[in-house]
């Protein structure tokens, strides 16, 4: 892992492969670990340089204020055009995957010149708050118990992990795995200030974050190939959010997991390796 200078602040990555390979760029949802490490090493074993990447106000990239961020959705897209730029090597697959997919999005949208294929994991087309009319919203009775919740001690590095698996078993994810991920997540958060722990741990900086203007309206502009991979058991963003990505983008195809909800799960990575990479 390292930083790199992007759009004037600094973005934490993690890179796979050959750096002379096609670039393959994952913006996390809240961390780069929301992308599982079995994917990125298929991808580059598939002829892929893959870099995933830490968003503002989590891992290693720029810290600000999560309570308070000062930039919009648009500022994390132009993050993503940046490092692609920075990084080298001709446009890149964007993949985005929960709240990254939002970022995703916008910047194939803002920025098309910077990439040349697009994958969108768990997303939907409109941001954090009450959705359109037409689409499906969070499962009311998943969303009571997860927020029902106490917080944990954000300085105990187990209570953090207990957390996450639980939170993980609630949404039909792999609680040990969500264990795993969120232990490797408080290990490289700096600090263990709620505001910041909760930005890297569950993704609190995006309910505070300015996402207007609205984009769905403007997915049919988008001209890349593209892939958008929904879990069927998905009570977060229920599969009806990709099913619509994919009817409004042109030519789009739809891939949904049976046994997935959030996460891409270990049993699926092979399924989502293989269409990315016909994807190019």
């Amino acid at each position: 892992m390292t930083t790199v200078h992007a759009n004037e602040i600094a973005l934490g990555i993690e890179s796979f492969g050959d750096d002379d390979a096609p670039l393959v760029l994952l913006a996390g949802g809240t961390t780069m670990l929301s992308w599982p490490d079995a994917l990125c090493e298929r991808l580059a074993a598939g002829g892929r340089r893959v870099v995933r990447y830490d968003l503002r106000d989590s891992g290693e990239s720029t810290m600000t204020d999560p309570e308070a961020p000062a930039y919009t959705l648009r500022g994390l897209a132009a993050d993503a055009a940046a490092l692609a730029g920075v990084l080298g090597g001709g446009p890149a697959h964007l993949a985005g995957i929960g709240v990254g997919g939002m970022v995703a999005q916008v910047a194939v949208l803002d920025h098309p010149d910077a990439f040349s294929a697009l994958t969108l994991v768990g997303t939907r087309p409109v941001a954090p708050g009450p959705p359109d009319d037409d689409l499906p919203d969070h499962d009311q009775a998943t969303m009571s118990r997860l927020f029902a919740r106490p917080m944990p001690d954000w300085t105990d590095r187990e209570a953090v992990a207990e957390f996450a698996a639980a939170g993980a078993e609630i949404l039909g994810n792999d609680p040990v795995a969500a264990r795993a991920i969120a232990a490797r997540i408080w290990d490289r958060t700096p600090g263990t200030a709620p505001p910041v722990q909760m930005a890297n741990q569950i993704g609190m900086v995006f309910s505070r974050l300015d996402c207007k203007p609205r984009w769905r309206e403007r997915l049919p502009e988008i001209e890349v190939p593209t892939l958008v991979v929904h879990g069927h058991r998905d009570r977060f963003f229920p599969v009806g959010n990709g099913e619509t990505i994919a009817r409004e983008i042109p030519g789009a195809r739809l891939l949904v997991l049976k046994e997935a909800a959030t996460a891409i799960p270990d049993a699926a990575v092979g399924e989502v390796t293989e269409a990315m990479l016909t994807l190019g």
